[in-house]
C-alpha cells in the first residue's frame, strides 16, 4: 500500500485564538516553515503556529475536499472539532 500522505491541519494562535487551516504532503516541513515566518501570510501575520488538530489522507482529492469542508464550516464547528481530541489545545506537534 504505501502511497503518499496528505494532511489537513489547523493551527491556532492560544486557546479559542486565532485559527488557520490548510493542506500539505510534508506536515514536518509545513509547520517549520509555519513557525520560522519563512512563507508570509496569514499564518505568520496573526501567530498562527500551535498545531491542534491533523487528518491524515492518502487520496490528495479527498485532502483538498476536506480542507474546503473545514474552511466554511462555522467557528463553533471548528472549535468542537479541536476540542474532541484535544480539550487544552496542546500542540501536536511541540517538538517539530
Amino acid at each position: 500500500m504505501g502511497g503518499r500522505a496528505y494532511f489537513v491541519y489547523i493551527l491556532a494562535s492560544a486557546r479559542h485564538g486565532t485559527l488557520y487551516i490548510g493542506i500539505t504532503n510534508d506536515l514536518d516541513r509545513r509547520l517549520i516553515e509555519h513557525r520560522t515566518g519563512a512563507i508570509s501570510g496569514f499564518a505568520s501575520r496573526y501567530g498562527v503556529t500551535r498545531l491542534v488538530h491533523v487528518e491524515r489522507f492518502g487520496d490528495v482529492r479527498q485532502a483538498i475536499q476536506r480542507e474546503k469542508t473545514l474552511k466554511k464550516w462555522p467557528r463553533d464547528w471548528k472549535i468542537n472539532l479541536i476540542e474532541r481530541d484535544n480539550t487544552d489545545w496542546s500542540d501536536l506537534a511541540p517538538y517539530r
